[in-house]
């Protein structure tokens, strides 16, 4: 192991070192550290209470001082809040010309219908007229109201209940047309986001509920980020007990570009059996933890991941089950977890710009639809 050296003797100094160097501490959860030590002779736990943090070094028991690694985990915590952000801005004018591709186009008045106004666009290249609707082209309804269908939706309301309050901003639609949308937009949205990388940490949590879709029972496996709370992949199986979970893991991989640290489960041995196929490996250096003693009350807990399996749950009992064995209600929520719904756990923010991906707008179904449709042209 290569050894960090004391640049001036003093303790801060060393403890930057020490985060600054890669795979030298691991984050079991928030107040939870381990810090390995520098004479290779194993690790040091690192705590936080309500009194400060502690260290399980000879330093800081017998000195009281803070120590190198207190210091390395404080440098470490703000690395990882410095973070590049992506910025998703809406858009509101043409770029080409919708006939030829041209991009001599210019403003050209405005057509006007029960929504609204709606520019019209002079194409200086064929001499076309048009307009555009960025992402909502050939959509007989207005972008506000089905981004209004969806959000309440996803916040908690049945298709029909959606249905109703749409009628209270003169909208008359039917729940079919609304799951028309929903299954339309998920999937364009699914497309574009899954080519945007979150900075997510490096412990993830990972977990099983039951769902019942088409009147049988089925369990979503789910993988979560444990810092950002940026629900990373997920899948469907028809069993809990013999399911390989190593798709789940692979996707995740794939999505952050990267494997975690520490991975957190309960005892499932198919989440054991994926991991040591996925995520482990001889190299110590970038060996991903895995820790499966999880309790109730204890140190390791999965209250985080049980606290996400109770939103999916009041959802699902609005919907009394799922139709459909590949309905884009669970890709859907997902998209509204990370990038639409804030968490009061998170200050007030998603879990998308905790992880560097900020969505402009104040209708971020609209921005979010607009950038996936330019993408995906």
């Amino acid at each position: 192991m290569h050894k960090v050296l004391r640049v001036d003797g003093r303790r801060e100094s060393t403890g930057k070192a020490i985060a600054e160097e890669s795979n030298q501490i691991t984050r079991i959860y928030n107040n939870l550290y381990k810090v390995k030590s520098q004479s290779g002779n194993g690790e040091y736990t690192v705590t936080r209470n309500l009194v400060g943090w502690s260290c399980s070094c000879p330093d800081h028991i017998h000195r009281g001082v803070k120590c190198k690694h207190i210091w390395a985990v404080e440098f470490e915590f703000a690395l990882k809040r410095r973070v590049w952000t992506r910025v998703i801005e809406p858009m509101t004018d043409a770029f080409i010309c919708i006939f030829c591709k041209s991009d001599r186009i210019v403003k050209d008045g405005v057509r006007r219908n029960k929504h609204g106004p709606i520019q019209k666009f002079h194409c200086k290249e064929c001499g076309h007229y048009f307009t555009i609707n960025i992402g909502f082209e050939k959509m007989k309804h207005d972008p506000q109201s089905i981004t209004t269908a969806m959000q309440l939706y996803f916040s908690g309301e049945s298709l029909r209940n959606t249905a109703k309050s749409l009628r209270l901003i003169r909208v008359e639609v039917s729940h079919q047309t609304i799951f028309n949308w929903i299954q339309k937009y998920v999937s364009l949205m699914q497309k574009y986001l899954t080519k945007i990388t979150p900075q997510v940490s490096d412990t993830w949590r990972a977990d099983e509920l039951y769902v019942k879709i088409k009147g049988n029972m089925k369990y979503l496996f789910a993988l979560m980020d444990d810092e950002t709370r940026f629900w990373i992949a997920q899948e469907v199986a028809d069993t809990k007990h013999g399911h390989d979970a190593r798709g789940l893991l692979r996707l995740g991989k794939e999505i952050a570009q990267k494997t975690p640290a520490t991975l957190i489960t309960d005892g499932l041995q198919s989440y054991h059996e994926a991991y040591l196929k996925e995520y482990w490996t001889t190299r110590k250096d970038t060996q991903t933890k895995h820790v499966r003693n999880i309790r109730i009350d204890g140190k390791v807990h999965n209250n985080k991941m049980e606290r996400f399996n109770g939103e999916v749950r009041d959802r699902e009992k609005v919907m009394r089950g799922l139709k459909k064995g590949d309905t884009p209600i669970l890709i859907g929520y997902q998209i509204f977890h990370n990038y639409i719904r804030p968490h009061m756990g998170l200050d007030g923010r998603t879990p998308a710009e905790v992880c560097g991906i900020r969505v402009e707008g104040e209708n971020k179904w609209a921005t979010l639809i607009q950038n996936a449709r330019c993408e995906n042209r």
